[in-house]
């Protein structure tokens, strides 16, 4: 478990430090079903580590909704969009991203999470953890082939669009500022306003 001074920000440094591949996910599904691993903290398992995310504050809470009120109904029988719940990417990594929207199942994923196969769009909501987001959720989503993931940042209010997963990486990241108007790669006709996502009103 990372246990970090500052708990309002992911110790990066600290992350990537940590011993490879320690749990699988069987051994971390067990960790969680006898309660050993503490049920009032958010965690995720990244390949093999399992690590505590920060805190969620009130503009990145409010940002997911937004998001949620807006998909929800957009992609009715089309997709499943689910809010911080966890997905299966490999045997030793299930992340918890802000936003997934995964292929319409009517059973809406009742006998196991979302795989890679299943993924159509990742969006990830941060501000303290920006830097974790960029260098360790992102290169290991290009690594499990999502076609695409969006990067909000809460901090700088612009958004990182990423497509064309490559090895670890995203042959393509385009960045997108409050005017602009956005669409997921795979639901072309589905236009998003930043703005108003990030609730900047305009002049």
């Amino acid at each position: 478990m990372l246990n970090h001074a500052n708990r309002h920000k992911i110790d990066l440094a600290y992350i990537k430090n940590m011993p490879l591949h320690s749990f699988d996910l069987n051994t971390y599904h067990f960790l969680i079903e006898k309660g050993l691993l503490g049920e009032d903290e958010r965690k995720e398992l990244i390949e093999g580590r399992i690590i505590e995310m920060s805190p969620i504050g009130t503009k990145h809470a409010s940002v997911v909704k937004k998001l949620l009120r807006l998909l929800i109904p957009k992609l009715q029988n089309m997709a499943v969009v689910s809010a911080q719940d966890p997905i299966s990417l490999t045997n030793t990594s299930e992340p918890e991203p802000d936003i997934v929207i995964a292929k319409y199942r009517e059973d809406f994923y009742s006998t196991n999470h979302p795989t890679p196969e299943d993924i159509l769009l990742i969006i990830e909501v941060a501000d303290t953890s920006l830097d974790y987001d960029r260098e360790v959720k992102i290169p290991l989503y290009a690594k499990s082939m999502i076609p695409e993931v969006w990067l909000i940042n809460l901090i700088d209010n612009n958004i990182e669009i990423y497509k064309e997963p490559l090895g670890e990486k995203y042959h393509i990241m385009t960045r997108y500022y409050p005017e602009a108007v956005i669409n997921p790669l795979l639901f072309p006709d589905l236009k998003i306003s930043l703005a108003e996502i990030l609730g900047i009103v305009k002049p």
